[in-house]
């Protein structure tokens, strides 16, 4: 099941128009979001890709079309070009391994994805954080650290959840 495609429900949640909106490259068992991305853009949404810049900084985004080229990344990722126009996210689609029913997750260790949404938060912009996962990584009540950054929804396979905070 994991590793797999799937383009999950966005009915619910609320989407303005022309978006920007941050995918990412599926790693592993991530759950692929390519044919969402995919779907987004043909909905006239623009699509950004993440870049790990520096070590324990938050992560920088640039657009990316599909079928445009990508390079290589630290940490097995792959992104835009450097020559890639650089965008702020408007919704920033998360990757774990688990969340919870408050918008508490998991992630991979990096922080990346924390420190990006504190410091877009921070700024004043407006951001939606979504997580992509499948239903059977959802757990009750994890762990969360002052720099934690909660979801405000998960979409899953089964659909999208709003998050209690």
């Amino acid at each position: 099941m994991t590793g797999e495609a799937f383009i999950p429900s966005f009915a619910t949640i609320p989407l303005r128009s022309s978006l920007v909106i941050a995918g990412y490259w599926p790693l592993g068992d991530e759950a692929d979001v390519r044919p969402l991305l995919a779907e987004l853009s043909a909905r006239g949404h623009v699509i950004a890709l993440p870049v790990v810049l520096q070590k324990n900084a938050p992560l920088v985004f640039r657009r990316w079309c599909l079928g445009q080229e990508l390079e290589q990344g630290p940490h097995r990722t792959v992104h835009p070009l450097a020559s890639a126009d650089v965008v702020q996210p408007d919704l920033l689609l998360v990757p774990l391994l688990a969340f919870d029913e408050r918008g508490g997750r998991l992630g991979y260790g990096g922080g990346y994805y924390d420190r990006t949404l504190a410091a877009l938060r921070g700024s004043g912009k407006k951001i939606l954080a979504v997580g992509v996962a499948y239903a059977v990584q959802q757990w009750p009540g994890l762990p969360m650290d002052e720099h934690d950054q909660r979801l405000d929804w998960v979409i899953t396979e089964q659909g999208a959840l709003e998050m209690c905070s």
